[in-house]
């Protein structure tokens, strides 16, 4: 009767060290796969890029990314210098799309960089 004892105590062993085996790598997959930018920045990146060059004066990309004080400072701006300050948009627009889009994430999703 021990000898069974033993071998099903082993058996049990195998099975649980191969449970916790498996949940480790799930783990594992999952802290890989968590901070990997998704497709969503990835098109926040090119919307708000296209947004700053085409109507960059009206601050709407600074909206867009959930800049709103920058947003209606920029409005501000373009209304003071008559327009003139659609060049900023035009300047933040070209920034963006030259950006990788890990860097472009970072900077102004994750580290909220408001201006250039």
């Amino acid at each position: 009767m021990s000898e069974e004892n033993k071998d099903l105590g082993d058996e049990i062993k195998d099975t649980a060290n191969n449970v916790a085996n498996e949940a480790k790598e799930a783990a594992s997959d999952f802290k890989e796969s968590w901070n990997e930018a998704t497709n969503n920045q990835e098109n926040k990146k090119m919307i708000a890029g296209i947004l700053a060059i085409v109507i960059g004066s009206l601050g709407i990309h600074k909206f867009y990314l959930g800049y709103n004080k920058e947003g209606i400072i920029q409005i501000v701006i373009t209304f003071v210098t008559c327009g003139m300050a659609g060049l900023i948009g035009l300047i933040e627009g070209i920034i963006y799309l030259t950006k990788s889009d890990e860097e472009f994430y970072n900077t102004y999703q994750v580290g909220k960089k408001g201006w250039f």
